[in-house]
């Protein structure tokens, strides 16, 4: 992966964890106040989809080895 790529792919990361991090505040505010357990599973869902996302982006800056 060529550096810029690398770069690119770092940044995006840090975004998709900060937005995770913004739904795990969100979650936990509407939890606190009572909101309805629909919205609550629909934030859940969108952070959990964000996670996925992370995890994808993680795999492609660290390479697989095999031991």
């Amino acid at each position: 992966m060529a550096d810029q790529e690398q770069a690119d792919v770092r940044l995006s990361l840090a975004r998709l964890r900060q937005e995770h991090e913004d739904y795990d505040a969100a979650i936990n505010a509407m939890i606190s106040v009572g909101c309805d357990a629909l919205r609550v599973q629909r934030m859940k869902k969108k952070k959990l989809s964000i996670k996925d996302r992370i995890t994808a982006l993680e795999d492609q800056i660290i390479p697989d080895i095999i031991a």
